[in-house]
Order: structure tokens, then C-alpha cells, then sequence
């Protein structure tokens, strides 16, 4: 018993001084956490370089978009042929994917060999030989008379322009074949099927073997973000977000990219980890001073180290007793296999003896130990260096996403993960030590990367059938350059039916006079009252003007909400609410007993017999108050306050909220003579030739229209360009068959038309998986707001996620681009409409001049123009194209709801006091 125990050890002891030894040699090799942060570090450096338009030229790691848009949904259905290149073994496959609820696929492949004269011959050879391996095996499953598309894997660094086409940029894994590099390798498979005349294959897609593996790791797990290859070559990739890659086109989404990390340290950024061994072993290879990471971790080349390292090892006399073997001295003569099984720790050393022995080595038992160490270290460094490497990945991943803990998974292939013992444990060990805020799942690639091929391609069809089927949703948005001539002129027309005596009663666009025919000259000062309703909110104001020098406007306000009830009760409530604000007011101001001038912005259309004096037409923007349409809102207003008896007030003007804009601008430039609102509301007024005014006596000076313009095709005439959602929007408003043009136009609207058509896409299964959303089902969820803020230029897709799920919409990155795409068509076609009405009035406004060319400004208000990231730009552009010979500014109005109607009344006023009562 105590020999036996002795014997133990003196094993141990004799296995612990091999190790000690083998250490001591191959310090260099050992790598410890610092070192691989610092790895992690350099590559991360790398890939931000590989990504910049201007540095990716010199980096090393070359961060090559592969236009690999979207990742398997589980929608993807029909027949698919793949073709794999890259590997000791060529692969036909042909790929059926069902869509049956359970994401399955059925998958039939033939391996043919690529032969040495093939893989280092001409490049017509090459694909000839893929060309005819494809008809053998499409002739071997009765598949010649099928029209099917396929998916090409291509395993070798290239430069794609799009997802069916790409250039090579370098040989890899042995491959040497002349006449292919720089050319596009798509275009040379395409020529070689159309030698077969008997076979129709659409190429649609070539991917990299590492995107592949991804893909097809994607189809099974949704959180498969990042591809690894780790074999005979190696490689990653993952889906970046398209802001990063500045050499290619565009912002939304994310793209996979194929990093190309094996050529990462050709630049020298890994000298200080490159031993002897990596020196020789690259010196030897078909590709000096290229792909050193690769050399350094891929399965092609650690047996090739190993045998350095003992061939080293034997000359110094540290082995097999100084002995160098003819098995030593040749070149891969020691092969990964042979590493592997020299690691199988369970058998002991039988492995490495037997293999040893085969080699003519006759090893002691010591080397038996220091050998399987050698393997240990050598293959332990690969493991490690891949880790860094994805670890820097996967940071990058979840700085991209603004988490502060990732979930994701890695999909993988490879001969070295799959058939190494101890290779994929120390992996992922490394992995999470290195990122421990990251939860990564590691997915063995059960089919390999020829199917990913196939579903890339399953992708892409599925992609171009929905990117079909919302083109055709978002064509009625699109409006050609004559399509908004043509409603140009429509609404110059309806602007002159409004103004003539015979047409205006039956006229959708009301040009309603407002008795203002003058602009502040500077002379204008005091205390003035102001109360703005036009909303959801009720204002009251005061506002102190000073003329002279130091002419300045004061204003002191309070806001006021206006419950649902009151908005949609009887007029005596709204009225009563809105006394009721201005007794707090005057109450909080203390000046509740003055009788100040009030100016009283109602922005509602309203027929006005004078300036004091305003019958309201129709309500709009949501309010429904009863008693109130046909009646004088002044005379309204006039008897709720003498039914609260607490105080009395001069009400001296009632104006629209779109000529307070007007005034506001005017006081600022003389030559503002339109005013625009675009918000909740959309309307224009403008100053008109009295000549041109029939319904009011008088041919001398001019008169602000409020054109009302809101209700522009209430009669049919814009019926061409309404779609089938403005007509869902109208129906469930509460004036349908009203105000048609303001709820293609309005910020009130724009948020709802969204909605009806996201339900739409949904029903469709193009969006939200299919699922309507109890949220999504509410009238008035969608805000318009939120165009504002998803449409936003700044804001990442993450961000516009976040947004709808605080609507309730669980949607993935595919979703909130459609999403964005659906938000941009319905406020650029707004914002063009908005601008296509404008410009028949600013060419109104010329033709009134006489003159061939105008110059004028426009004084603008409204959320939607002031907040919309794009709304402002788009109506300029339309109003510039439309009437070219007008030279129109566009001037922000600061509050012309309250400060422009309390100029209406000072000016008024002042008028007033030099006997000119009923004309302003």
C-alpha cells in the first residue's frame, strides 16, 4: 500500500516539475486578466477604426458591412439553395423553411472535396467546379427544373457594395486562386450557372461563414446577435448599429458586420505578444505578416505551433533525450487532431503516447506530461485571445444598446470548438470573467454556416415581400411636384370663391374678414388685458406695452385647464369656466378692480360684423359646446361676466390666434403681412386688397382675411388625394366630413392617422408580430408629439423603442424603423400640403402687387412648425418650389395668441381715440 502511494507521488511530483518547466518556457505564452483587458482594449480601438470612413483604410481589422440587415423573425417560409465555400469540403444544401408556428427547417446537403488543383488554380476553374457540384446535387434531389433562390457562403474577407454582390479582398485558409481578387465573386458563380442552361438559380445573397453561423443560430434564438467562427480559420461578427458605419449610407437600423478580426496585429499592435514561435510559424506560411491573429488562434495553425515549440524544446535537450525526429523537422506534420487528443485529460497520457509513438518520438513518460502541457498552453492562449476579442464585441454591443447589462447570445462554429475538449469551457469562462455585465448565452451552430446562407436569403425575401407591401401602404403619402400644383391651384381657387358675394356661402374656405386693417406703428402703450382660448388650455394675460426709445412688451400670464366636460357641455359652462380663470386671475394679479381694454383670441372660425363682434361658425379642435355656434362669442363672454358680477372689463377685440401671429411679427417687421398657424390647428390669415373683399363695403386700404382654410376640400375637391386612413380619422372625429384639409395638415391629426395606419400594417404581419395591442386600439395614443420625437434626427432606434413601449408597443429594431418610416410620410405630406396652400397665397399676394417678383415674410406659431424636426424645412421647400417668384421669410412669432391680441387692442384703442370706431 505505501509503494503504491508512493508511486502516486512521485507521478505527481514528476507531473508538476514537467509543468513547472513547460512554464517556465512558455512564459509568454500565459496570459493573464490585465494582459487580456489590455487585448480587449487594443481590438476595441481597432474596430472604432475599421468603422470610421476616414481611418478604416489603415486599420487592420476591416469592419466589413455585409448589408445583412435584419435577423429570422420566424415568418420566413419557402425552398432555398445554399452553396458553402471557405473549408476543406465544398457543400451544396438545399434548405426548406416552414412557417408553422414552430420556426422549423428541413435541411439535405452533399460534401464534395475541393481539390488542391481547384483551390490554387484560375478562378474560371473554381467556380466552374461550384457551378458543377450545384447541378450534381440538384440533379441528385430532382431540383433542376426549379426556379429557386440561393444563398452563396463565402468565406473569405471581402468588400460588399450590396447583399448580392462583393469584391475579394484576399485569399485566405490556403486558398490561392488566381484571377478572383478584387472582383466580384458573385458575378463570376452567376456566369458559371449560366454555362448549365438546364438550371434556374437567382443569386440573392453571399454571406461570410461567421454570418452565416450567426443567422442560423438567430433562426433558433432571437437573442443571436454576434456570429463566431473558430476552426480552420477564424472570424466574428455582430450587428452594429448603422449611426456607427460611416461607409455606408444612412442611420436607421442595424447591419451585421463581418470584422475580419484574423488580420487584426498586422499593424504591429500585437508584437509584444508574439512569441518566437508566432514569428516562425508566420514565416512559413502562404501569407507572411498577414492574419497574425488568426495564426495565433485558429486550428489551422496550433498544431504547426505546437510542433515548433517541441522541435525547440528536443534541440535544447528538454526532450524525447535531445533526439530530433524526421516527424519534428516536417512541416504540419503535428495536426489540430493530434492536439486534441493529446487534451483529453480523462484517458491520461495513452493519447499523447500512442500519438507520439506514431511519430517515431518514443516518449519517457515526462514527455508524455510536458507534451500535453504544451498543448494546454498553446490552445489555452487561442481561448484566450478569442475571448478578449469577443469581450470587446460584446461591450461595444451593450454600450450600443445603453444597458448596463447585456443579454445576448453568440452563435458558433468551427472544427476547433466542436472537436477541442477543453476549447469552448475555457471560452466561455474567459468571456464572462472578462465582461461579468454581460449574460451570453453560446450557441452551437447545429447546422454550420451554409444554412445561415439559405435563411439570409429567407430573410432577404421575406424583406423585399414586406418592403412591397409598405411602399404600397405609404404610396398615397407620396405626392409628386404636380400632384401639389394641382391643389396649389385648387385652393386658389376656393380663396377667390370665399371672397366673392355669389360663392361665399356654399365656399369651404370661409375668408372671413376680421376687421383689422392696420399694423402697430410704435405708438401703441398701456395695460391691456389678453385672454387666448384656441386649445385644451385657456390663457389670460396681462400685457404692458411701452412705446418710444425703449419700447418694450411686458407679459405676465396664468394657464388654465379646460376639462373634457366643459370643452363638449353647454356654451353657459365653457363661459362660466372661463370668467371664472379670469376672476383668479385679476384675483392673483390685484388689479381686479381696473377696467382694463381686453383682446380675446377665440380660434375658432368666426364671421365678424365688426372688430368687438364675432359669430361663431363651427367648432373645431375637439370642442363641441353646445348653444354657442351662430351666436357672438363677445356677447357670450359679456354675460358671464355680468352674471358673476365681481368685476367689468372693456372688451374691445375679438381675433383669431392666426392674426395675433401676424400682428406679433408685424410688430417686429412691417413687412409681415400673412400669418400662419401650424400646431393643433392649422390656418392662415393675411392682409387683402379691400377691392378684392366683396362681402364688405369699402375699396380703399386693405383687411386681414382669416381664410379658415381648414376646411379646404370639405366639398371634394382634394377626394383624389385622401386616403382610406384620413377617412377612418374623419369618421371617428367629431365633426365628420369637416375640416378635411386641417386633419390632413394638424398636429391634432397627424398622431391618429399614425395609429390607423400602424393597425393596418399590423393586421398585415408587418409589424408588432402580428399583435394589435390593447394600447394600439385607443383612439388618441399616439400623440403627435411623439412623431416629433421619433422622427427626431438625434435620437437612436433604442430610444424610439423606448418611446413605443411607453405606448405599450413591445417593438423590435425592424419595427421602429417602419415605424419611423410611417411617421415621416404622414408630416412630410402635411408639411407639403401645409406648404402647397401657402404658396397660393403668397402668389395672391404678387398678383395683388402687380409686381413680377415679391418679397414678404410670414409669421409662423405653432407646436408642429416650432417642435417638428423636419415640418419646418419641408413646407419652405414646397412653398419655394410652388411659387418661385415670391421671396418668402418666415419669422417665429413669440406668442401671438396673447401678445398679438393685445396689440390688436392697443391699436385699437389708439384708433379708437381719434374717432375711427369701427375700422381698425
Amino acid at each position: 500500500m505505501f509503494a503504491v502511494h508512493l508511486l502516486a507521488f512521485h507521478f505527481t511530483k514528476l507531473k508538476e516539475d514537467q509543468i513547472k518547466k513547460v512554464d517556465r518556457y512558455l512564459y509568454h505564452m500565459r496570459l493573464s486578466d490585465d494582459v487580456l483587458l489590455d487585448v480587449m482594449a487594443r481590438f476595441r480601438a481597432e474596430m472604432a477604426k475599421g468603422l470610421g470612413r476616414d481611418t478604416n483604410s489603415t486599420a487592420t481589422v476591416k469592419m466589413l458591412p455585409s448589408f445583412v440587415r435584419s435577423l429570422p423573425d420566424g415568418s420566413e417560409k419557402g425552398d432555398f439553395l445554399a452553396v458553402d465555400l471557405g473549408g476543406s469540403q465544398f457543400r451544396a444544401l438545399e434548405v426548406k423553411v416552414f412557417n408553422d408556428g414552430k420556426q422549423s427547417s428541413q435541411l439535405e446537403s452533399k460534401f464534395y472535396p475541393t481539390p488542391k488543383e481547384v483551390i490554387q488554380g484560375s478562378g474560371t476553374e473554381l467556380f466552374n467546379y461550384v457551378a458543377d457540384c450545384l447541378l450534381d446535387f440538384m440533379e441528385s434531389k430532382n431540383l433542376q427544373h426549379k426556379k429557386l433562390p440561393l444563398g452563396f457562403t463565402f468565406s473569405f474577407p471581402c468588400k460588399q457594395t450590396k447583399l448580392e454582390e462583393g469584391a475579394l479582398l484576399a485569399w485566405t485558409k490556403h486558398f490561392k486562386v488566381r484571377g478572383v481578387q478584387g472582383t466580384d465573386v458573385v458575378s463570376s458563380l452567376r456566369k458559371a450557372l449560366q454555362k448549365h442552361k438546364d438550371i434556374d438559380v437567382d443569386v440573392l445573397a453571399m454571406v461570410n461563414d461567421t454570418v452565416g453561423t450567426m443567422m442560423t443560430c438567430g433562426y433558433d434564438d432571437p437573442h443571436c446577435e454576434v456570429g463566431l467562427i473558430i476552426g480552420t480559420g477564424t472570424n466574428a461578427c455582430y450587428m452594429e448599429e448603422m449611426r456607427h458605419i460611416d461607409l455606408v449610407e444612412g442611420d436607421e437600423g442595424r447591419m451585421c458586420i463581418n470584422t475580419e478580426w484574423g488580420a487584426f496585429g498586422d499593424d504591429g499592435a500585437l508584437d509584444d505578444l508574439r512569441t518566437e514561435f508566432d514569428r516562425e510559424l508566420d514565416l512559413g506560411s502562404l501569407n507572411p505578416g498577414k492574419q497574425l491573429f488568426e495564426k495565433m488562434i485558429s486550428s489551422l495553425y496550433l498544431g504547426e505551433l505546437v510542433r515548433l515549440i517541441l522541435l525547440k524544446m528536443t534541440k535544447e535537450g528538454l526532450l524525447f533525450n535531445g533526439k530530433v525526429s524526421t516527424a519534428l523537422l516536417t512541416k504540419d506534420k503535428i495536426e489540430m487532431k493530434h492536439v486534441c487528443a493529446m487534451e483529453k485529460y480523462k484517458e491520461g497520457l495513452s493519447n499523447t503516447k500512442e500519438i507520439l509513438t506514431e511519430l517515431n518520438l518514443f516518449p519517457s513518460e515526462e514527455d508524455c506530461i510536458a507534451v500535453q502541457h504544451v498543448c494546454t498552453i498553446v490552445s489555452f492562449r487561442s481561448a484566450n485571445l478569442c475571448a478578449a476579442a469577443l469581450a470587446a464585441i460584446l461591450t461595444r454591443l451593450r454600450e450600443n444598446k445603453k444597458v448596463l447589462r447585456l443579454r445576448t447570445t453568440v452563435g458558433i462554429d468551427g472544427g476547433l470548438y466542436k472537436t477541442h475538449p477543453q476549447y469552448p469551457k475555457r471560452l466561455h469562462k474567459v468571456v464572462r470573467r472578462l465582461v461579468p455585465n454581460c449574460d451570453v448565452r453560446f450557441l452551437l451552430s447545429q447546422s454550420g454556416s451554409s444554412k445561415g446562407a439559405a435563411m439570409v436569403t429567407a430573410v432577404a425575401y421575406r424583406l423585399a415581400a414586406q418592403r412591397k407591401q409598405i411602399d404600397a401602404v405609404l404610396a398615397p403619402f407620396l405626392l409628386s411636384l404636380d400632384t401639389l400644383r394641382e391643389v396649389k391651384n385648387k385652393m386658389r381657387a376656393e380663396l377667390e370663391y370665399g371672397l366673392k358675394r355669389e360663392t361665399q356661402a356654399s365656399a369651404t374656405v370661409k375668408m372671413l374678414p376680421t376687421y383689422v386693417c392696420g399694423t402697430p406703428d410704435g405708438t401703441e402703450s398701456g395695460k391691456f388685458l389678453a385672454l387666448d382660448l384656441g386649445g385644451t388650455n385657456f390663457r389670460v394675460l396681462l400685457v404692458k406695452i411701452r412705446s418710444g426709445r425703449r419700447r418694450s412688451v411686458q407679459m405676465y400670464n396664468k394657464i388654465f385647464a379646460i376639462p373634457l366636460e366643459i370643452m363638449q357641455g353647454t356654451g353657459e359652462e365653457l363661459f362660466d369656466h372661463i370668467v371664472q380663470c379670469i376672476a383668479d386671475f385679476l384675483e392673483y394679479m390685484g388689479i381686479k378692480g381696473a377696467r382694463l381694454p381686453l383682446g380675446f383670441t377665440f380660434s375658432f372660425p368666426c364671421r365678424q360684423a365688426s372688430i368687438d363682434k364675432g359669430t361663431l361658425v363651427g367648432w373645431t379642435k375637439g370642442f363641441k359646446a353646445t348653444d354657442c355656434e351662430g351666436e357672438d362669442v363677445v356677447d357670450m363672454l359679456r354675460e358671464a361676466i355680468r352674471r358673476r358680477n365681481e368685476f367689468d372689463l372693456d372688451i374691445v377685440a375679438v381675433v383669431n390666434d392666426t392674426v395675433g401671429t401676424m400682428m406679433t411679427c408685424g410688430y417686429e417687421d412691417p413687412n409681415c403681412e400673412i400669418g400662419l398657424i401650424a400646431g393643433t390647428g392649422s390656418n392662415v390669415c393675411y392682409m387683402e386688397d379691400m377691392k378684392n373683399i366683396e362681402i364688405v363695403e369699402g375699396n380703399e386700404g386693405k383687411m386681414c382675411i382669416n381664410t379658415e382654410w381648414g376646411g379646404f376640400g370639405d366639398n371634394g375637391c382634394i377626394d383624389n388625394i385622401r386616403t382610406k386612413y384620413d377617412k377612418q380619422v374623419d369618421e371617428g372625429s367629431l365633426n365628420a366630413g369637416k375640416q378635411r384639409y386641417e386633419k390632413m395638415t394638424s398636429g391634432m391629426y397627424l398622431g391618429e392617422i399614425v395609429r390607423q395606419i400602424l393597425i393596418d400594417l399590423t393586421k398585415q404581419g408587418l409589424l408588432f408580430r402580428g399583435q394589435i395591442s390593447e394600447s394600439l386600439r385607443k383612439r388618441g395614443i399616439f400623440e403627435t408629439k411623439f412623431l416629433s420625437q421619433i422622427e427626431s434626427d438625434r435620437l437612436a432606434l433604442l430610444q424610439v423603442r423606448r418611446i413605443l413601449q411607453q405606448l405599450g408597443l413591445d417593438s423590435t429594431c425592424e419595427d421602429s424603423i417602419i415605424v419611423k418610416e410611417v411617421c415621416g410620410a404622414v408630416s412630410r405630406r402635411a408639411a407639403q400640403l401645409c406648404g402647397a396652400g401657402l404658396a397660393a397665397i403668397v402668389e395672391k399676394k404678387r398678383e395683388n402687387r402687380g409686381v413680377e417678383h415679391l418679397q414678404i415674410t410670414v409669421g409662423v406659431d405653432g407646436t408642429l412648425y416650432k417642435l417638428h424636426p423636419h415640418f419646418s424645412r419641408v413646407l419652405q421647400e414646397t412653398v419655394r418650389e410652388l411659387a418661385p417668384q415670391c421671396d418668402v421669410t418666415f419669422m417665429l412669432s413669440e406668442d401671438g395668441s396673447g401678445k398679438g391680441a393685445a396689440l390688436i387692442t392697443a391699436v385699437a384703442k389708439r384708433l379708437h381715440n381719434i374717432g375711427r370706431k369701427d375700422k381698425l
